[in-house]
């Protein structure tokens, strides 16, 4: 059987994603990956992507633990618990309410209540394109995700939630110099 369209669409935009910020993301001291890599059972995990896999699951008690989804993984090296989850959709639709699902569930622990979950899409619908009545995707992305990043050439309101894709860097640069300011505090 063939995959679809949409799925083909939505793993290029993906490694389109990867391709752009991986050099940038590196420079940073941090490292990136597919969420997929945590999840295959094909492969013996190294002792750094085990520790990423430990701090990002979700402990659901009887029914057990279980890894949040997660398109790419972006980690600091040095402590695995620095971490941003990126959910990256062509469209808002339905995944968008998955991300903020995920967002809700990481916060319910300590563990992994200080994970970032950012949302980068290319709005192919203009959900965030309305500036007088707000559509459910938009009111997910501002309240149940930490930032979502936009790629594209139509006009979009900006919020601090919601930002252009040519702000991400800056973001994780932001979110990184506030996380070592925690670190030295304590």
């Amino acid at each position: 059987m063939l995959p679809s369209w949409n799925a083909i669409k939505g793993h290029r935009l993906e490694l389109l994603i990867r391709h752009i910020i991986v050099q940038q993301i590196q420079l940073l001291g941090l490292k990136i990956i597919e969420g997929r890599e945590l999840i295959k059972q094909t492969i013996k995990l190294t002792n750094e992507l085990q520790q990423v896999k430990r701090n990002l699951v979700i402990d659901y008690g009887e029914f057990g633990m279980h890894l949040p989804d997660a398109d790419l993984i972006i980690y600091n090296p040095e402590n695995y618990q620095d971490i941003i989850i990126l959910s990256i959709k062509s469209t808002m639709r339905d995944r968008v309410a998955q991300t903020g699902y995920w967002k809700l569930k990481l916060m319910q622990s300590p563990l992994t209540e200080k994970t970032l979950v950012y949302f980068i899409t290319l709005d192919e619908d203009g959900d965030l394109n309305r500036t007088k009545s707000y559509r459910k995707p938009r009111a997910i992305v501002e309240v149940d995700t930490d930032s979502c990043y936009v790629l594209t050439e139509e006009t979009i309101e900006i919020s601090d939630n919601v930002k252009t894709f040519d702000r991400f860097i800056n973001d994780v640069e932001i979110w990184l110099s506030e996380r070592k300011s925690d670190i030295q505090s304590s």
